[in-house]
């Protein structure tokens, strides 16, 4: 009897020890609670009323749209430096549907730079952080001599080339008779576009902090990626039933260019004349071949999920963005996602090793083929007219002989030069400040800008990058986030290499190529953390194993 008494009596006092912490834990979280939101108001109340001021001053010199542009402005600055985390998801999630907000509100140069009052405060907050607790900027510590000399480089180009057609500029425009160009602007905005996004490696890294965190991720994009491939699958239905023009009632060459007057629900410029064989759809970005670019990575992503998910629903969601992504690249008209789609899904099949997991291969395979071959049934001649679309294409510029060609005309126009043209001189988005020149493929655009030396550090700099991002996928021991990590990494080595057109200069390709390398060099640390969780888990099962056989002693 005295002994049952003593263990009654222990058992009390353990309870009674962990509700005292289970109370003292939930009073600590219900403080800082409190606190976060009343931080929250007091910093709301100041960036409204700061921005309501700076609205009023606007709207005499511009009028209302001045003054809610730099009331919202304002706003989405003070938010994303205050608030990087949310920041950073924001921009991951604004950034797909950029281009159909632009047009939708008109246009605006300030709404083609929204995205960035997402990105920038939320990394110089980052990078203050980091300093405050002393963590590494760069990550890896092995990626810094690279990117230092990829950094030079861009810097010699800048002042030395840029600087002397600043100095130039006015003499260029009495000898040429036009306005004169600015050139240093020109270069800044130019490097902004070619190293402004290596940065969110190191957001990457930090945004995602936990595995819950990583698969919140994983799965935001598969649902981001069936939105904008539903609106585009709209935006088709609504050309092919008359509710929108698109550019089949043009005359002359204008049948054959995308054209922002034939915009229709969403996205910017598309052409569609059915008449003609020709239809480009440019989803819910401004250009046709952004959106190309954005179905080619969602091949990645909705594969990665679709092989890698542990939840069976999430599984069958990616099966649906991997048929979707598929069917989409069919209707739009894009020859290149026609033929990168499904190679990317058999390279990954292959190099992620998921060929040889019969049990899940099998099913996605089988109900992958059942989807895509009832689209075949249902619209048997829209398949086969980019299938023609896309052998025409090549048979009349094969794609290796556009490279070389780009290749003898870029280095044809360097005239020697080693630190090439200038910085944005081939970036279509810094015309703005001077003539640029159409460079269709991305190494010859490269050189075009920074020269052979220029072109030398960027190829040893994403080298660095792609052997970082292997070495830490393979380190990775959870098979579901290996399997992840995998495909991110075929999607880092493919977009490294390849040259055809210039997808690292705009979006998505240039945003999602520097995240995903990010969330692989975090993955590791993720995988740590719950090998160390699990490990917690059965040293503190073992303990209360032990303590219960004692009870019985």
């Amino acid at each position: 009897m005295p002994k049952s008494k003593t263990k009654s009596k222990s058992k009390k006092q353990a309870a009674t020890g962990k509700s005292t912490l289970n109370l003292k834990e939930q009073l600590a979280q219900k403080r800082k609670a409190a606190k976060e939101r009343k931080e929250f108001i007091s910093f709301s109340t100041g960036a409204v009323f700061g921005a309501a001021f700076l609205g009023m001053m606007a709207f005499p010199l511009g009028g209302p749209k001045a003054a809610i542009g730099a009331m919202a402005g304002i706003i989405c600055l003070a938010f994303s430096f205050k608030y990087p985390r949310q920041a950073l998801w924001a921009f991951l999630i604004y950034m797909p549907f950029s281009g159909t907000i632009i047009y939708t509100l008109g246009n605006s140069p300030v709404l083609q730079l929204a995205k960035d009052g997402f990105y920038i405060p939320g990394l110089v907050s980052i990078i203050q952080e980091c300093r405050q607790k002393r963590l590494p900027i760069v990550i890896p510590k092995g990626l810094k001599p690279s990117l230092i000399l990829l950094f030079v480089c861009c810097l010699i180009t800048l002042l030395f080339v840029n600087g002397s057609q600043q100095m130039n500029a006015e003499q260029v425009a009495i000898l040429t008779r036009q306005p004169p160009e600015k050139p240093f602007a020109l270069g800044i905005l130019g490097l902004k576009v070619f190293m402004g996004y290596i940065p969110l490696i190191t957001c990457a890294y930090y945004l995602i902090r936990t595995k819950k965190e990583f698969f919140f991720m994983t799965r935001l994009h598969v649902i981001l990626a069936l939105t904008c491939f539903g609106l585009c699958f709209v935006q088709y239905m609504f050309l092919k039933t008359g509710r929108c023009a698109g550019t089949q009632f043009a005359e002359g060459g204008d049948l054959f260019k995308a054209s922002i007057e034939a915009r229709c629900l969403v996205g910017g410029a598309l052409l569609y004349s059915p008449e003609q064989g020709v239809i480009r759809l440019p989803g819910t970005f401004v250009a046709p071949w952004q959106w190309g670019w954005f179905i080619i990575s969602n091949a990645y992503f909705t594969f990665a999920t679709a092989f890698s998910d542990p939840s069976a629903l999430w599984r069958t969601f990616g099966l649906v963005a991997m048929a979707a992504d598929f069917a989409i690249a069919v209707i739009s008209g894009q020859r290149i996602a026609l033929a990168l789609v499904p190679a990317s899904f058999v390279i990954l099949l292959i190099l992620t090793g998921q060929i040889a997991n019969l049990k899940r291969f099998l099913p996605i395979a089988t109900g992958l083929a059942v989807l895509l071959g009832i689209a075949a049934v249902l619209y048997p001649e829209i398949v086969q007219e980019r299938i023609d679309s896309f052998v025409g294409r090549w048979e009349e510029s094969p794609a290796d002989e556009f490279i070389l060609y780009q290749f003898g005309f870029t280095w044809n126009n360097l005239k020697g030069s080693l630190i090439g043209l200038g910085l944005g001189r081939a970036t279509n988005s810094a015309r703005v400040f001077g003539n640029t020149a159409l460079v269709e493929t991305w190494f010859p655009k490269v050189m075009h800008e920074v020269g052979p030396i220029g072109l030398a550090a960027f190829l040893i700099f994403v080298s660095c990058l792609t052997f970082y991002t292997f070495k830490a996928y393979r380190s990775i021991r959870d098979p579901s986030l290996r399997s992840f990590a995998a495909c991110f990494w075929v999607f880092v080595l493919f977009i490294s290499y390849q040259t055809y057109y210039y997808p690292l200069d705009v979006d998505p390709v240039a945003v999602y190529y520097w995240f995903f390398a990010g969330v692989i060099l975090k993955l590791p640390e993720i995988a740590r953390q719950e090998d160390e969780s699990e490990e917690k888990v059965e040293q503190k099962n073992t303990k209360r194993g032990k303590k219960a056989k004692l009870s019985w002693v």
